[in-house]
């Protein structure tokens, strides 16, 4: 079937198997290259195979859950948004989240995703008790840091190559209610914002919208998102209860697949500067429900067609503390001279907690930004990728789609001992589109 990440670029024809079991993915073994799928939420080709790619969404119970210790054992193929729906009444929220809860746990494993909390708190990976992975000889191995540590680490941020995971051990926080306690901090520029996010560095959640086409004075104008977990007590006395009653979002679907020439450098500069506008005035605290605080574009069904048929590309790169700051200005520079602006730009401040062995985040700052598809775009990227080599930061391989494996051997000093260790546990049978493409 023809299938594709969530930016829809690249397409390919992949043969699909849906096991249901351990037993029925041993059978797959050895017979072609395979990579692991969930949810399909990754943006690029890092979950898709053509000679063999593994659905793994039939593998998707709850097994066992704590309720003194908040550990929750699931399938690989749970969606995060199940585990909130079953947990979050009974006063549990997942440790860490990425900006959808629409992907798979085993996914969310094998990307070591990172959230609005990092800079505290660290990637998914460190809540991660143990796992279960089918290896390349048909073993499962329980893995964790006690038990084949080497292999458990580089299985976290691994993208799939080390193994099919097959079941998560994994932490819950628990939470008062369903609401965040919300600031919204408008920055005019690149410096108050990053100041603002050293100055909150205390609270636990913290984002950056930033407008990356205004130049000037303006460069890098932004509104700072900070959030936390309300209390019953910061709850006004109709909500208290109730605290997890927060109201459920319709979600609306884009039925089309928008014109290309919807997404242009004078509609995106319209936007951003509207929507800075709108920050500005809803500045101060105010409470927001779970949803809207983490899942802002879940709302949107299909919300990828925006960018076109062709599709979209995502670019995050991760810059370390001392360079950051000369390395985003370099950077939207360059976004706001070629025009070709994203109107879903994202700052978040990264922490230096450490992660698995091929984890992206690093101590420091990073930036996301979506494109449509054109060449002008793959051009613009590849300038973006030499800057950020020249500030000494890496790419984050769940929202990779083009890079080149120079550029990624260039970026991470870590792929010879990766490589090392795939090739030690016989980790060959294991292949996505995007390692082929990278050398991995």
């Amino acid at each position: 079937m023809m299938i594709s990440g969530w930016g829809r670029y690249p397409r390919q024809d992949c043969v699909v198997h849906d096991p249901r079991s351990a037993d029925d993915l041993r059978g797959l073994i050895g017979q072609s290259p395979l990579i692991a799928r969930g949810n399909g939420r990754g943006y690029g080709d890092c979950a898709q195979q053509p000679a063999g790619t593994v659905s793994t969404l039939r593998l998707n119970r709850m097994l066992a859950f704590d309720a003194d210790t908040g550990l929750l054992v699931v399938e690989a193929g749970v969606l995060l948004a199940e585990v909130i729906d079953a947990f979050l009444p009974r006063g549990w929220f997942p440790p860490v989240t990425p900006g959808t809860k629409f992907v798979t746990i085993g996914g969310m494993v094998a990307a070591d995703v990172h959230g609005k909390n990092h800079h505290r708190d660290g990637a998914f990976g460190r809540f991660v008790a143990w796992f279960d992975l089918l290896d390349g000889t048909g073993e499962v191995r329980r893995c964790s840091p006690t038990s084949d540590p080497d292999l458990f680490d580089a299985t976290i941020g691994g993208m799939g190559l080390t193994g099919v995971i097959l079941r998560i051990a994994f932490h819950l926080q628990r939470v008062e209610s369903g609401w965040i306690r919300q600031t919204t901090l408008p920055a005019p520029d690149l410096d108050t914002a990053m100041r603002l996010f050293e100055d909150h560095a205390e609270v636990r959640y913290s984002v950056a919208w930033i407008d990356c086409l205004a130049g000037g004075r303006s460069l890098g104008r932004s509104a700072i998102m900070l959030g936390e977990h309300a209390s019953v007590a910061d709850l006004p006395e109709p909500l208290q209860a109730a605290p997890f009653g927060t109201p459920r979002r319709k979600l609306r679907t884009l039925p089309f697949d928008a014109p290309a020439s919807l997404l242009n450098g004078l509609t995106v500069k319209a936007f951003n500067a509207a929507y800075y506008r709108r920050q500005v005035m809803k500045r101060g605290l105010q409470l927001v429900d779970w949803d809207s605080y983490f899942y802002p574009l879940d709302a949107v069904g299909q919300w990828n067609r925006i960018y076109g048929r062709r599709g979209l590309l995502q670019f995050q790169c991760a810059l370390p503390l001392a360079s950051a700051r000369a390395g985003l200005i370099e950077l939207l520079e360059a976004i706001a001279k070629s025009g070709q602006g994203s109107f879903l730009a994202v700052l978040k401040r990264l922490g230096g907690l450490p992660g698995g062995a091929f984890s992206f985040p690093l101590d420091g700052y990073t930036l996301a930004l979506d494109f449509p598809v054109s060449a002008k775009t793959l051009a613009l990227m590849e300038r973006l990728d030499a800057i950020v080599l020249a500030h000494g930061g890496r790419f984050y391989l769940a929202k990779d789609s083009r890079m080149s494996a120079a550029t990624l051997r260039a970026s991470d000093a870590r792929v010879p001992q990766f490589l090392a260790l795939r090739q030690a546990e016989g980790a060959g049978a294991f292949a996505s589109s995007q390692s082929e493409r990278l050398e991995l």
